[in-house]
């Protein structure tokens, strides 16, 4: 399964990001081989539809499920729509998320957690 985290960087040491449509990179995991490629999220400065964009581009890399700070309405549903399921809540490196992933301590959300235009004023300013 591959796995899409948003982070702060380009390797697990990184920290993850909160944002998820405006985090500064996804780093496509595999789960079963630990292989991690560090995406550049394109939509970290689009002036509008960033979450839509950033989902598109996680879909586009064949993840499964996504692990992040927080998702809003627009990201949330095109995910869904995806099938890619969201667990939001993830704070701290990478490496420990997805060991914490990996032990069964997060569960996928049903909904959006922050509101539209959540990540435009950058990380932790909401």
């Amino acid at each position: 399964m591959k796995i899409a985290v948003s982070a702060s960087g380009t390797d697990q040491s990184a920290q993850v990001d909160p944002r998820f449509g405006r985090c500064q990179y996804f780093l496509i995991i595999d789960s079963e081989s630990n292989e991690t490629e560090a995406v550049p999220n394109a939509a970290q400065t689009a002036g509008g539809g960033a979450g839509v964009q950033a989902a598109q581009t996680v879909a586009d890399h064949g993840a499964q499920t996504v692990l992040t700070g927080n998702v809003g309405p627009n990201a949330h549903r095109a995910l869904e729509a995806a099938n890619i399921s969201v667990i939001t809540g993830v704070s701290g490196a990478v490496s420990d998320a997805l060991k914490a992933f990996r032990e069964g301590k997060y569960k996928a959300v049903d909904g959006p957690t922050v509101q539209s235009h959540f990540g435009m004023s950058g990380p932790g300013k909401e």
